[in-house]
C-alpha cells in the first residue's frame, strides 16, 4: 500500500483536511489511494447516470416509432367522420329547406283564399247595403201601397203585396246568413295564416341554427388541416391552389333558379351561410386530396430504433433520419408516387427515390434488396424493398429522406403531422 501510495503521489499528492472546533483541531490525511477511490466512485456514478438517461431516451423513441404506423389510419378515419357529419348536416339543411318551401306555398295559398274571402265580403256588404236601401224604400212603398190598396183595391191586392214582401225578406235573411258564414271563413283563414307564419319563422330559426352548427363544425375541422401543412413548411393557400388546378372540371345543363318573394331577408342570410359552408367543405375536400398525396406514413412498420436524427452530425449535415433494425426488415412506400431511381448510388448504397405530388420526394438508402423499377407507380404502404447495410453504413438501418422542391426537410415533421390530423 505504501509503494502504491508513493507511485500515485506523483499525480495525486497527499492532502490534509483540518476540522476545527472551539477547543480542538483534527487533521484528516487523504492519501493518494483514498483520493483515487473517491474519484473512481464519482466517475462510476456519473457514467451510470449517462447510461440510464440514454436507455430511457431510446425507449421513448422506440415507443414513438411503434405508434407512428397507426397515424395514417387515424387520419383516414377522422376524414371519413368529418365527411359523414358534413353529409348529415347537408341532409338536415335540405330537409329544412323543403319544409320551409312547403310552408311558404301553404301560406301563399291561404293568403290568396283570404284575399278572395275579403273581396267577397266587401261585395256582399255592398250588396247588403243596396238591398237594405231597397228594402227600406220597399217597406215605405209597401206601407203606401197597403194604405192605397186598403182604400182602393180591397183585400186581394193587399195579400199579393204581403207575399212579395215575405219572399224578399227570406232572400235578405239568406244573404245575411251567407255574409256571416263568409266572415267566419275569413277569420279562420286569417288565423291559419298567422299559424303558418309562426311555423315559417320556427322553420327559419331551426334552419339558421343548423347552418350555424354546420358552419362552426366545418370551420373547426379545417384548423388541424392548416396546421398539418404549416408544420411541414408548406403554404396552405398554395397547396389549395395547386390541387384546384388539377380538379377544376365543370359542365352539364343549367336550369333557372326560382325563389319565393316572401321572407327574402331570412333566405338571403341563410343562403349566405350555406354558400360559406359549401366553400369551407370544398376547402376540406381539397385538403383531403392534398393530404392523400403527401408521404405521411412510416417506412418501417416493424420494431426499430431511431439511431440518428435530422440535422448536423459530426460537423456535416445529415439530411434524413436513420431507423435501425435487422437485415431484411420490410421497407414500405410512405405515400403514392412514381419510382424515379432504383439502384446503387455512392454512400447511399442501394437507393430508391419516389417522386410524389406537390413537389415532394422520398429516398430510402442502404437497402439490402430493391423490389421496384424506375417508372413504376407505387401506393402508400406498398412493399418496395428490405433494410440492409450497403453504402457508407456502420450497421443495418434505413436512411429515410424527405425533400420538398429539391430541399431536404425533417421527415419527422411529416410523421408528426399525421398524428396531428388523427
Amino acid at each position: 500500500m505504501d509503494r502504491l501510495n508513493a507511485s500515485l503521489g506523483k499525480w495525486l499528492p497527499e492532502q490534509r483536511l483540518f476540522l476545527r472546533s472551539d477547543d480542538t483541531t483534527r487533521v484528516l490525511h487523504l492519501r493518494p489511494l483514498t483520493q483515487l477511490a473517491g474519484i473512481s466512485g464519482i466517475t462510476l456514478a456519473f457514467g451510470w447516470t449517462l447510461f440510464a438517461s440514454s436507455a430511457l431516451m431510446i425507449d421513448a423513441f422506440g415507443a414513438e416509432g411503434t405508434r407512428a404506423p397507426a397515424a395514417q389510419a387515424g387520419l383516414e378515419q377522422r376524414l371519413d367522420e368529418l365527411q359523414a357529419e358534413r353529409d348529415a348536416r347537408a341532409a338536415e339543411a335540405l330537409a329544412a329547406q323543403a319544409r320551409f318551401a312547403t310552408a311558404l306555398d301553404q301560406v301563399s295559398q291561404m293568403q290568396t283564399q283570404l284575399l278572395a274571402s275579403e273581396e267577397k265580403r266587401r261585395e256582399m256588404e255592398a250588396g247588403l247595403g243596396a238591398v237594405r236601401s231597397t228594402l227600406t224604400a220597399a217597406l215605405a212603398e209597401r206601407d203606401a201601397h197597403q194604405a192605397q190598396v186598403a182604400d182602393d183595391a180591397g183585400p186581394d191586392r193587399s195579400k199579393e203585396v204581403t207575399v212579395a214582401l215575405d219572399i224578399l225578406a227570406e232572400e235578405l235573411r239568406q244573404t245575411a246568413d251567407q255574409r256571416a258564414l263568409a266572415r267566419q271563413e275569413a277569420d279562420e283563414a286569417r288565423l291559419a295564416a298567422q299559424e303558418l307564419t309562426v311555423e315559417r319563422d320556427q322553420i327559419l330559426a331551426r334552419n339558421d341554427e343548423i347552418l350555424t352548427q354546420l358552419e362552426d363544425a366545418v370551420t373547426i375541422s379545417t384548423e388541424p388541416l392548416d396546421d398539418v401543412f404549416r408544420s411541414v413548411g408548406m403554404n396552405p393557400d398554395e397547396v389549395l391552389a395547386t390541387i384546384r388546378e388539377g380538379y377544376s372540371g365543370q359542365g352539364g345543363p343549367l336550369t333557372p333558379l326560382s325563389y319565393s318573394t316572401r321572407g327574402n331577408a331570412a333566405l338571403s342570410q341563410n343562403e349566405t351561410k350555406a354558400r360559406q359552408i359549401i366553400v369551407t367543405l370544398d376547402q376540406m375536400n381539397t385538403y383531403r386530396i392534398a393530404i392523400e398525396k403527401l408521404p405521411l406514413a412510416m417506412p418501417v412498420e416493424q420494431a426499430f430504433r431511431y439511431t440518428s436524427g435530422f440535422g448536423r452530425r459530426w460537423g456535416r449535415m445529415h439530411e434524413g433520419v436513420d431507423m435501425a433494425g435487422p437485415v431484411g426488415t420490410p421497407i414500405h412506400a410512405t405515400g403514392d408516387g412514381v419510382v424515379t431511381y432504383a439502384g446503387r448510388q455512392g454512400a447511399y448504397g442501394n437507393l430508391i427515390k419516389i417522386e410524389h405530388e406537390l413537389g415532394t420526394e422520398t429516398r430510402y438508402g442502404h437497402l439490402s434488396r430493391i423490389g421496384v423499377k424506375v417508372g413504376q407507380r407505387v401506393s402508400q404502404g406498398e412493399l418496395i424493398g428490405a433494410m440492409g447495410n450497403t453504402g457508407r453504413s456502420t450497421g443495418p438501418h434505413l436512411h429515410y429522406e424527405v425533400r420538398m422542391n429539391g430541399r431536404a426537410v425533417d421527415p419527422m415533421s411529416f410523421i408528426k403531422a399525421a398524428e396531428n390530423v388523427q
